[in-house]
């Protein structure tokens, strides 16, 4: 007779369901700490001193050169006085201005004008550039006038609004208005048309309505167009506010009205001190309030590199 064989079934183990969702989960969590110290070391740059650094020192060591070279200038040729001032002269037109307390008026005055009017065309330009992004009809109307608006110099409105409006500061915001908000629009606009077709119908799908379509998906998609609307429509608002202090000269004493006064003293260095505090301000505005704004988000978005 052939021997028995004893055949034992093996029946295979399977964890419980609970197990398995938790060794997934472990997984899960394990890929994504991979993913995120890999993410870390790729976006590990240099420290805040160096990239200060990076983008502070040069511009400094450009200015020094610039005005070593022109006191060498002034030593050598020797230039008239009144209309060719030196370094010196200008700083001590500079320094008169701070002591008397002329400087420090100046530049609240113009600051706060230019705050209060930017300020006012953001909330003018936002929902408008909402609304010409959902209406194309309406885009397709008003979006080449909003165009020529943009290129059309500021300095322009100012008879008009100085006619309209009178020798008041809202001759100033109006020209203000006119030179920031196209451009703040035409941001907004630029930044929607670069949102992926994809996240409209995500939200279409999942039950937004037109209101929240553009409030918590379209817009916050194009922050980073609208940012950079942001920075160019402050540029435009803050020329436009020097153009019309110039020219109406009476409305307060800001900057412009400092720079027309010393045009009409012919007091070249007050002149040129009054142009580079200008400049001064419009830069410092730029580094310490638009540039970490966009710089932040890019960074947060991963559409800036590691070398910045």
């Amino acid at each position: 007779m052939p021997p028995e064989v004893t055949v034992t079934s093996v029946t295979p183990t399977i964890a419980p369901a609970p197990a398995r969702a938790e060794a997934g989960t472990s997984e899960l969590r394990a890929l994504e700490s991979g993913l995120d110290s890999l993410q870390t070391a790729r976006d590990a740059g240099p420290g805040r001193a160096r990239r200060l650094g990076r983008s502070v020192v040069p511009p400094i060591v450009f200015v020094l050169a610039a005005v070593l070279a022109w006191q060498l200038y002034t030593v050598i040729s020797h230039p008239r006085p009144d209309l060719y001032p030196g370094p010196a002269d200008v700083l001590s037109a500079l320094g008169s201005a701070a002591a008397s307390g002329h400087l420090a008026t100046a530049i609240g005055t113009s600051l706060g004008r230019g705050g209060f009017g930017f300020l006012l065309a953001i909330l003018i330009a936002t929902p408008l550039g909402l609304l010409l992004a959902e209406v194309r009809w309406l885009r397709r109307a008003v979006g080449p006038i909003l165009s020529g608006l943009q290129v059309l110099p500021s300095v322009a409105w100012v008879p008009a609004a100085i006619l309209w409006f009178g020798l008041t500061d809202a001759a100033v915001y109006f020209v203000v208005l006119l030179g920031a908000v196209p451009s703040i629009v035409n941001g907004l606009l630029a930044g929607i048309d670069q949102v992926p077709p994809q996240l409209r119908r995500v939200g279409v799908i999942l039950g937004a309505n037109r209101r929240q379509l553009q409030t918590r998906i379209l817009f916050p998609a194009a922050l980073p167009g609208y940012v950079a609307g942001l920075r160019q429509g402050w540029a435009f608002a803050w020329r436009s506010l020097m153009a019309a202090e110039i020219i109406a000269g009476s409305l307060g004493f800001g900057l412009g009205s400092m720079l027309e006064q010393s045009r009409e003293l012919a007091d070249l260095p007050s002149v040129l001190a009054t142009i580079l505090t200008i400049l001064v301000v419009g830069i410092v505005v730029e580094l310490a309030i638009f540039a970490p704004v966009e710089r932040t988000l890019l960074r947060r978005r991963g559409l800036t590199g590691a070398s910045r």
